[in-house]
């Protein structure tokens, strides 16, 4: 019995299980679940060819708690140090291997990864070291392209220490562009607060590249509820947009002084703009998710705005059930109430912690 390997937060491995078991039952493959806590990633049984379909139908940018998930081709858990990628390649040459998998190879890259763990950034030094050799060994036994390819599936080395990996694969469209489902993204040293780099990975996780020069644009009109001190104000400031900041708190003097930022000092649950000329909501209010669904949604069907990107708090238990439930009332109110097709994402993103990001916009 093969399965898929699911990249999580650490101390989210349930609720990755429990949304993987969820999204497997639809698809009409009953799998099971193995988790340890604060291990940052799950592993889901099943058969092989059941995997490989789940590589094809398990949406991976309609999952909320997985960063990337890989069919399991092979584990191996006694890596000899001396010649570690003599011991891949046999993995890989098993009869079972290349016969279940036979139209996967050759891959198209190779990512070497570990998870999200203090373990794991211990191993990253080891993991860039290994790439190298690795793909040589790979592509000797034509289990890769000799140059890259985006076209052919993505091979993953998946480290859970130097003697212990995962080795599976990802289909080009449904995967992560990031090497562990991580965007790396910097803070920006003269940025309000740390929350900058949510929204930023928002935009990147959210809206595709080819869009995002129309999308995400200069001179648009935005409104950010809850803004200060302006760590998503800053984030559409650095954007060109003009920002309505609504918040009784102080914002930023340097935003200020960009002149693209009009402060106003109001609720943001009572605030509404005086013009239906605004794109961009965006919303990080320490608040009951219900609450703040309920508001975004009204937002978007009354049309103040023409996309939303919020974040939703989650509970200390049950979170993913929970999460199910707020998103199929605001789904809900917007097939009731709203005005056509719409697109409704979800994300609990690197730089989130006890929370997802939501998306909404009208298609």
């Amino acid at each position: 019995m093969t399965g898929i390997v699911a990249y999580c937060r650490p101390g989210f491995e349930n609720d990755c299980a429990a949304e993987l078991q969820d999204k497997t039952a639809v698809l009409g493959i009953y799998g099971y679940c193995q988790t340890k806590p604060q291990q940052g990633f799950v592993v889901y049984r099943c058969q092989s060819e059941e995997a490989e379909h789940l590589a094809k139908k398990l949406i991976l940018s309609e999952l909320i708690f997985t960063r990337q998930f890989i069919v399991i081709l092979a584990h191996v858990t006694e890596l000899p140090q001396e010649d570690r990628v003599s011991a891949v390649q046999v993995a890989l040459l098993d009869e079972d291997v290349q016969e279940a998998f036979a139209g996967v190879k050759p891959c198209g890259d190779i990512r070497v990864e570990t998870p999200d763990t203090n373990d794991g950034k211990e191993l990253s030094k080891f993991c860039r070291k290994f790439t190298v050799p690795l793909r040589q060994g790979l592509r000797k036994i034509d289990w890769l392209t000799v140059k890259e390819s985006d076209r052919r599936p993505t091979l993953h080395a998946f480290f859970l220490s130097n003697q212990e990996v995962y080795i599976g694969f990802s289909y080009s469209f449904n995967q992560s562009p990031w090497l562990m489902g991580i965007p790396r993204l910097r803070s920006p040293s003269d940025a309000p607060s740390r929350s900058t780099l949510k929204l930023d990975e928002a935009f990147q996780v959210f809206v595709p590249e080819h869009e995002r020069e129309e999308r995400i644009t200069s001179g648009m009109n935005a409104v950010d509820l809850g803004a200060a001190p302006g760590g998503w104000t800053y984030q559409l400031v650095r954007r060109g947009m003009m920002v309505q900041a609504v918040d009784n708190g102080p914002m930023a003097q340097s935003l200020m002084d960009t002149g693209q930022v009009k402060h106003i000092r109001e609720d943001g649950f009572k605030y509404r703009p005086k013009k239906k000329n605004v794109t961009w909501l965006v919303c990080d209010m320490v608040e009951k998710p219900a609450r703040v669904g309920e508001l975004m949604t009204s937002w978007i069907i009354d049309g103040d705005c023409k996309e939303a990107i919020f974040n939703l708090k989650l509970p200390m238990k049950r979170r993913y059930a929970a999460v199910a439930e707020y998103l199929e009332q605001i789904k809900q109110t917007l097939v009731e109430q709203g005005r056509g097709r719409f697109e409704l994402q979800a994300k609990q993103l690197y730089h989130d912690r006890e929370e997802i990001t939501v998306h909404i916009r009208w298609l």
